[in-house]
């Protein structure tokens, strides 16, 4: 059966009694039918089926590379395929634990759930490197498929292994150094996407899709399968599954309610040119030109009343009613466009009118060359 693929990958895999600790994927191809596609197909096993992984020996990858130097030299849309070809045909894969090799990997469908660990690096990649924005690709069986390590400064190890590991190296120059403990790497380690800044790598994810001009501050922190569309300044918490508008500010402290952090099934999306103030959070999407005030979190039941420029009650339609008559509950204005949510000093209730400003972001601190 000969090779169809939506999307594939070659990548590093490393192993440990027959647990895969990561899969490092500097290439991934989401083009169905090219020369460089066929190429792949005449020196692969073409009984391959789809999603399965294949290791690659040095010779095949050696092959490959001749073949796509002299089949695509002409085109300058393959120059970093060739040089990371290059590189991996010259990859010494050694490493005192463990087991290393080079796979490829291929998806019929990358809607279909995920099945092993390859399949749930590859994806993750796929989103970090902008082929895929969140939620255009399955992720369940994601966390299943994953391992549980130590990540260190010598590659993952398993929890198991990690005292004698770290006894090998203390007495050295270069003593075992761990990072953290998780089923997901640094996107740092992996992939640094064009145009953003990360202040601390340690608080994004593999997996997050950051849009160029991001800047995300020392005590901002992105998930997988969240991130930006576009120049966003990011000082506080982007949950999973959370993906914010252009030119958005999420101030520091501020939190959104992910799928993981008690949003379950339900998408929160932040617009365009939106501000939430210090401290501040919500678990309803806003639509663009919307600024929650620092200190409130907005939840779906949270009761809001509602007012329009003149501070007379409205309704949802922002018609003029009764007072009373203007609360509603915060799911009912989840997606609405230009709103203003801050909380009366006094009386402590949850104001929502009309948003007469948006905010502007230093175009100097999102250009991130």
């Amino acid at each position: 059966m000969k090779i169809q693929s939506e999307a594939f990958g070659i990548g590093i895999r490393r192993e440990k009694d027959n647990k895969v600790l990561d899969v490092f994927f500097p290439i991934i191809y989401a083009k169905t039918q090219d020369t460089f596609q066929e190429i792949i197909r005449q020196n692969i096993d073409e009984n391959v089926q789809s999603t399965d992984s294949l290791v690659l020996s040095k010779e095949i990858i050696n092959t490959i590379y001749n073949q796509c130097k002299e089949d695509l030299k002409s085109s300058s849309d393959y120059k970093t395929i060739l040089e990371k070809l290059d590189i991996l045909s010259n990859t010494k894969l050694d490493r005192s634990y463990g087991k290393v090799d080079i796979i490829a990997i291929f998806f019929s469908d990358l809607n279909q759930p995920i099945h092993n660990s390859e399949e749930a690096y590859f994806k993750l990649h796929c989103l970090s490197c902008r082929l895929y924005k969140p939620h255009s690709i399955n992720l369940e069986g994601l966390f299943g498929s994953l391992t549980n390590v130590a990540w260190t400064n010598r590659g993952p190890i398993l929890q198991k292994d990690l005292d004698n590991e770290r006894l090998k190296y203390q007495g050295s120059d270069s003593p075992l150094m761990v990072t953290h403990i998780d089923k997901f790497p640094y996107l740092v380690n992996y992939h640094i996407p064009s145009g953003v800044r990360i202040a601390s790598g340690s608080q994004v994810r593999l997996g997050a899709y950051l849009g160029e001009g991001t800047t995300i501050m020392p005590a901002g922190y992105v998930n997988f399968n969240a991130g930006s569309e576009g120049e966003t300044m990011i000082e506080g918490r982007v949950s999973a599954g959370v993906v914010l508008g252009k030119k958005t500010d999420i101030g520091g402290g501020a939190s959104i309610m992910g799928t993981l952090s008690g949003g379950n099934q339900h998408i929160v999306s932040i617009g365009a040119k939106c501000l939430l103030g210090a401290n501040s959070g919500t678990g309803i999407s806003i639509g663009d030109g919307c600024t929650i005030a620092a200190g409130v979190y907005i939840t779906a039941g949270t009761k809001i009343s509602l007012y329009n420029e003149k501070n007379e009650p409205v309704n949802r339609q922002f018609e003029v009613t009764e007072e009373g008559q203007n609360v509603v509950k915060a799911w009912e204005l989840s997606g609405k466009d230009h709103l203003l949510f801050y909380q009366d000093s006094q009386s402590g209730i949850v104001i929502c009118k009309p948003n007469s400003k948006t905010i502007e972001l230093n175009a100097t601190l999102h250009s991130n060359d």
